[in-house]
């Protein structure tokens, strides 16, 4: 069975992670998450992403703040395509684990979004679009989900009165 693996460094990333997932289910979109850091428990992350892709996983999806190297270390173990989540930590407030996560070693990319909700939201949506190349009804649902966005905008933009 096809699925997106959710890796999380730390139990503290899941009020942030849970967007992520929530976002996954409402597409229907199989998902498996677990904890696994790339330092306190590194030969379980090597184990897990191959276990993983026998399985099926077709995207991992990495949550780690400050030094935020679990992206990377997934990274060195597949092929398959690894979204980075950094998460706000520490006193840089994530941006220590934004910069870890978008500066790869030319060879071992890293689709790197925003810290925090907003990355976990996005990073689900671009495993859906990551799916939906070989998956015509996730391709449906992902443009009928733009079409309800854009009516929403004009729905709000009519309550808005225009004085000109």
């Amino acid at each position: 069975m096809k699925f997106v693996s959710i890796v999380m460094e730390s139990k503290s990333d899941y009020s942030i992670m849970s967007e992520c997932s929530e976002t996954l289910k409402k597409f229907g979109v199989p998902y498996e998450l677990i904890i696994s850091s790339a330092h306190r428990s590194s030969e379980r992350t090597i184990k897990y992403v191959k276990e993983a892709e026998a399985k099926g996983a077709q995207v991992f999806i990495a949550a780690s703040g400050m030094a935020a190297h679990l992206a990377g270390a997934l990274a060195a173990c597949t092929t398959k395509p690894i979204l980075g989540v950094p998460m706000e930590s520490g006193a840089l407030k994530g941006e220590d684990a934004l910069l870890s996560t978008v500066m790869m070693t030319a060879g071992m990319p890293v689709g790197t979004l925003a810290i925090g909700k907003s990355g976990a939201v996005n990073a689900a949506y671009l495993a859906i679009q990551i799916m939906a190349l070989g998956d015509d009804e996730l391709k449906v649902k992902l443009q009928e989900d733009r079409i309800s966005k854009a009516k929403k905008v004009e729905l709000d933009s009519s309550e808005i009165e225009t004085i000109l």
